[in-house]
């Protein structure tokens, strides 16, 4: 992923607009502190007038069978590589959990089976990656709020984040391996689901078999794919780079929504 979106590319610009600092491309963007704090506020208010704008419960655009993409490309990694990975693809993942923890009143696991059997939901979206391309696609998953409801949350939780199976980069302090986070208002979006299937099929490794987020209203880099573990925080400034997903550790915004 070596483009930034477009909006970043619009920030960026209002940053120089600013006087704040001279840019020259997208890599002073991620090693200059100046010009990430500019981002950063920004960033904050984008959320806040895009939250203050569009209903919580808003959707995005919905398309029908007609519209799915003939080719969708897979965003990010097409399969983590890793030994324990490979064993669980070649048992069809049937020693798969999700695990569920953090601030939440009773930890949980899920086996793909069991996801399956819980209320589910259909939508065919649109993906918009940051490197430029979209595609549309036909998702079938548990809405996230289900299983949060399920656990429960306790007082003073504010995150979701998802620790993912596949490892970009090989590092001693695990900074590497994928995460995101979301807040609790995008948690319990309606189009927010850890979906299992794609175009009416079990989710392929390179589209994040078994189990990816989509959560619809964010551009893609905030779908994480491969999720094996959601842990809910009331922050997340604590972990590796302290912004909440390996992307924003490496300059990307944290709020990507669209």
């Amino acid at each position: 992923m070596s483009k930034i979106v477009s909006r970043r590319r619009f920030l960026i610009g209002s940053a120089a607009a600013l006087g704040a600092v001279g840019l020259t491309g997208c890599d002073d963007v991620t090693q200059n502190q100046s010009v990430q704090k500019v981002l950063a506020l920004a960033e904050g208010l984008t959320m806040r007038t895009q939250r203050l704008l569009v209903s919580p419960q808003t959707l995005a655009r919905e398309y029908t069978d007609k519209d799915i993409s003939p080719n969708f490309h897979p965003n990010g990694t097409t399969d983590p590589g890793s030994e324990e990975y490979a064993e669980m693809v070649a048992n069809r993942f049937a020693n798969w959990k999700l695990k569920v923890d953090g601030m939440v009143n009773q930890p949980m696991e899920f086996s793909l089976e069991d996801l399956k059997k819980l209320p589910s939901r259909t939508q065919i979206t649109r993906h918009d990656c940051v490197e430029g391309w979209s595609a549309i696609g036909k998702w079938t998953g548990v809405p996230l709020g289900l299983i949060l409801q399920s656990a429960g949350l306790k007082p003073g939780a504010r995150y979701a984040v998802f620790y993912c199976a596949d490892e970009l980069e090989q590092t001693l302090d695990g900074s590497g391996r994928y995460y995101e986070s979301i807040d609790l208002i995008d948690a319990f979006h309606p189009q927010t689901i850890l979906a299992y299937s794609m175009n009416g099929k079990d989710l392929e490794v390179a589209h994040g078999a078994p189990l990816r987020l989509r959560v619809e209203r964010h551009l893609g880099y905030k779908h994480a794919k491969y999720v094996m573990r959601i842990e809910i925080r009331d922050k997340f400034n604590d972990l590796w780079g302290g912004n909440g997903g390996f992307w924003e550790d490496r300059g990307y915004e944290w709020y990507a929504g669209i």
